[in-house]
């Protein structure tokens, strides 16, 4: 009721005061970048090395779930529905466009040479690699812990009870989880924005539909009822059916694009700007190049704005991903979900990006176009290009249903007490909450482009930055303590083993107690 009520208030300012509400978050997005930027970078890096901790420590071993809980889903299901629900608008939006704008202005190296192409990818490299999905990943991990092994509700408040213990029940939990719910309702609907502009943008440059805020509302409207039936046929239906025929649309824009552009210099740039990736993971984590006014500028814009989304969208993709990963080990789940999008994510950036750039080298007029049109530009120097861009809006427009489909199942199970099963009246109306803050934040940017969407993800991440700390304090401490309860080790203490079966012998559930150890070991 209470984030109802608070979006709610943000819609009607949005609607009657515009310009003054675009303003006013501009200015705190402003003020907030330039005061706590450094925090948001630490902040990131630190989850980056604690899911990595996660990866070899003994707590790996321990399951999601019950220890006879199997995964509901197929594996390539699975990663098909985290992913598209965790960046698939952004990677279309941004997939030719960042590595342009950054070959054009890099943040290490001088425009339009050999050194900003690979500066270029580099940097995509990092802003959509590790770092967001290590977010994405303690969210989703510290949820299904407490919500699959601890039968907690599914709510973020309910992870933090190692911490404040029934304080959580109260005044405290609620707070929680209205922070929890505005910067899922920020983050989605900043995405479904870049959506909307984009698939405007493809219409535009096809068969010349205006591009204004008239037709962005119009698609807007036909989305939120396309999300709003895929919404009724269920989790298991609908959200799985949609992330499927992402990955199969996503799968054939890649592969024609790879073909049909400079195959061979994109595996090449691939595999020399993953090198740069890597050798400058640490440096780039922490810098906040505090006596370079150009390049700070630059990271304002780009890295940490980025950490803003991704902090925004956090709880909406954690809660989505911890739901369906119910019945994986700890380990196997920070494995997939670090490594498998940023392979597919350096891969997708390689082909649009080099091919992008190649091409506007030879047609300087691309460099021109506006972000939402860029990569139809781009389309239509290559063969087969009306077909290309086609299936990008056809993909766009899918990721938009699927986002909006997976935010309206999140939200209505964050406000009915972490329910797996949310009402349809509730989904319709956090559905239709969503498509109107989208329509604000649209209407707010006015001529200024993403500035609205880009304020408003950094100001909904920076509150609920602090609520994420505390969840992997919180998950540590428990999960540290069951991993001592059970013995747990990176080499297994068989003398503990046995003292644990011993004593599990008497307990009139030793037949669950035995299979639990022996799957551990």
């Amino acid at each position: 009721m209470y984030s109802a009520i608070l979006i709610f208030i943000m819609v009607v300012m949005g609607v009657f005061f515009p310009d003054r509400f675009g303003k006013v978050s501009g200015d705190i997005g402003s003020w907030i970048i330039n005061n706590f930027g450094w925090y948001y970078m630490i902040t990131m890096t630190i989850i980056v090395f604690f899911c990595l901790f996660l990866i070899f420590s003994p707590i790996g071993k321990l399951k999601l779930g019950k220890p006879d809980d199997e995964p509901e889903f197929r594996t390539i299901s699975w990663l098909a529905m985290l992913f598209s629900a965790g960046m698939g608008i952004g990677l279309v939006f941004y997939g030719a466009t960042e590595p342009i704008t950054n070959y054009l202005s890099p943040p290490n190296a001088d425009p339009e040479t050999k050194k900003a192409m690979m500066d270029s990818m580099r940097s995509t490299f990092f802003h959509y690699g590790i770092h967001p999905w290590a977010m994405y990943g303690i969210v989703a991990l510290s949820l299904a812990y407490f919500q699959f092994r601890k039968n907690e509700d599914g709510l973020l408040s309910k992870t933090l009870r190692p911490l404040f213990g029934d304080k959580v029940e109260g005044p405290l939990g609620t707070v929680i989880d209205v922070l929890a719910v505005f910067a899922t309702v920020i983050g989605v609907a900043v995405s479904l924005g870049i959506g909307t502009m984009q698939i405007n943008g493809g219409l535009n440059y096809l068969f010349g539909i205006p591009q204004n805020f008239l037709v962005q509302a119009i698609i807007i409207m036909v989305a939120t009822v396309l999300f709003l039936a895929s919404a009724w046929s269920g989790l298991s239906k609908g959200i799985q059916y949609l992330s499927n025929l992402n990955m199969g649309l996503a799968g054939l824009l890649l592969l024609i694009t790879m073909i049909v552009g400079p195959t061979a210099l994109i595996f090449k740039v691939m595999t020399s700007a993953t090198g740069l990736y890597l050798d400058g993971f640490i440096f780039n984590s922490l810098d906040v190049a505090p006596l370079n006014a150009s390049k700070a500028k630059w990271l304002e814009s780009w890295t940490i704005y980025y950490w803003g989304w991704w902090i925004s969208w956090s709880p909406f993709v954690g809660i989505f991903i911890a739901r369906v990963s119910k019945g994986r080990s700890i380990r196997q789940f920070i494995i997939a979900v670090l490594l498998v999008p940023t392979l597919v994510s350096i891969v997708w950036f390689s082909v649009f990006g080099v091919t992008g750039i190649e091409i506007a080298k030879k047609v300087p007029g691309i460099f021109g176009l506006t972000t939402e049109t860029q990569l139809f530009g781009i389309f239509n120097e290559l063969p087969f290009g009306t077909i290309l861009s086609i299936v990008a809006m056809l993909l766009v427009s899918s990721f938009f249903i699927t986002s909006a489909d997976s935010a309206t199942f999140v939200l209505g199970m964050q406000t009915s007490y972490g329910s797996l099963t949310p009402s349809a009246k509730i989904k319709v109306t956090w559905g239709i909450l969503l498509s109107l803050i989208a329509f604000v934040l649209l209407l707010s940017s006015g001529d200024k482009g993403l500035g609205a969407l880009q304020s408003a993800a950094i100001i909904s991440a920076f509150p609920f930055s602090l609520v994420i700390i505390l969840m992997m304090i919180s998950f540590y401490k428990d999960a540290d303590l069951e991993r001592r309860h059970l013995g747990l080790t990176i080499t297994p203490d068989k003398e503990k083993m046995e003292e644990y079966v011993e004593e599990t012998r008497k307990d009139e559930n030793y037949e669950l107690e035995r299979e639990a150890t022996e799957e551990v070991y």
